[in-house]
């Protein structure tokens, strides 16, 4: 289940991406407070993420530290 939902949500980031949204993620744990704040079911429905989203600011920039890649390399291996 949790592998679906985590599919879709890539998916959906990726759409609000290109159409130029940015977005951000949030898992807080537990997330029992947000069925509550909502008022949802608790037998059959949980939170799995925040997903907030909106238009960037024009100046908006992302963070030189995040454009530092690692190759594949260092990051994986293949026998």
């Amino acid at each position: 289940m949790h592998e679906s939902v985590g599919l879709a949500t890539g998916f959906l980031i990726q759409a609000l991406h290109r159409a130029g949204l940015a977005t951000l993620t949030h898992t807080p744990k537990p997330m029992s407070f947000l069925t509550d704040i909502c008022g949802r079911d608790k037998d059959n429905e949980r939170p799995y993420m925040l997903l907030i989203t909106g238009y960037p600011d024009e100046h908006a920039t992302v963070p030189l530290h995040a454009l530092d890649k690692k190759s594949l390399d260092e990051i994986a291996s293949f026998i």
